[in-house]
């Protein structure tokens, strides 16, 4: 039986419960899921952004806690160097904290105007003009990222920047986003990457919806 416990919400619509999913799966970590209902008014203002700090997704492992994302990251980068969730050039490394870090406490307006919802799809959808800023600067580290490191993840293989920027991937094609063809293959890397289809065929079978993020755009 694992040991270690990563809570997350919906596997459909929690962005955050994704990145943290994916890190655990990258560390190789054997944990067991515990989903919170989407009843759950803490779950739901998550989910709908109306919350200043989130408490999910949340790791418990060896009578450690730790919450927050970012600070999931480092803990399993420490716990399990060998995963490779940080490169081994300290240049590298530095760059993958930093773009990862950006993504952590940035693109508001990317967030509130393409949340993420994997079972939509919004041909030719209108995005709001508030949003094109942030997408061209997530566009604009995807591009010097495959550059710089020769892809096809964004620092060659797998890191903890790819688990970070994998949401973003799933709502550029949800919301139809116009992407150059290094963009569009970095997508393209992600969506087909084994722990990505895994928790896009949970999502599908997800029952919870909200009605909230399921309007007709």
């Amino acid at each position: 039986m694992a040991t270690a416990v990563l809570t997350i919400s919906s596997k459909n619509y929690s962005s955050w419960s994704l990145r943290g999913w994916l890190l655990c799966k990258m560390a190789g970590l054997d944990f067991h899921e515990e989903v919170m209902s989407t009843d759950d008014p803490s779950t739901r203002a998550e989910l709908l952004l109306l919350s200043p700090s989130f408490l999910v997704p949340c790791l418990v492992n060896d009578n450690v806690k730790v919450w927050d994302t970012l600070a999931i990251a480092e803990y399993l980068a420490e716990l399990k160097p060998e995963a490779g969730l940080l490169p081994k050039d300290i240049a590298a490394r530095a760059h993958c904290r930093a773009i990862s870090g950006e993504m952590h406490s940035g693109f508001h307006n990317l967030r509130s105007a393409l949340p993420m919802n994997l079972k939509a799809h919004y041909s030719g959808f209108s995005v709001w003009s508030g949003a094109l800023g942030d997408i061209e600067r997530v566009t604009s580290i995807w591009r010097d990222c495959l550059d710089t490191y020769g892809g096809p993840f964004l620092f060659g293989t797998p890191s903890m920047a790819d688990a970070m920027y994998a949401p973003v991937c799933t709502r550029f094609l949800t919301y139809d986003v116009k992407l150059d063809s290094d963009c569009a293959g970095y997508c393209e890397t992600i969506t087909n990457w084994a722990p990505m289809t895994e928790w896009i065929e949970a999502a599908k079978l997800e029952p919870d919806e909200l009605e909230e993020l399921d309007v007709e755009f």
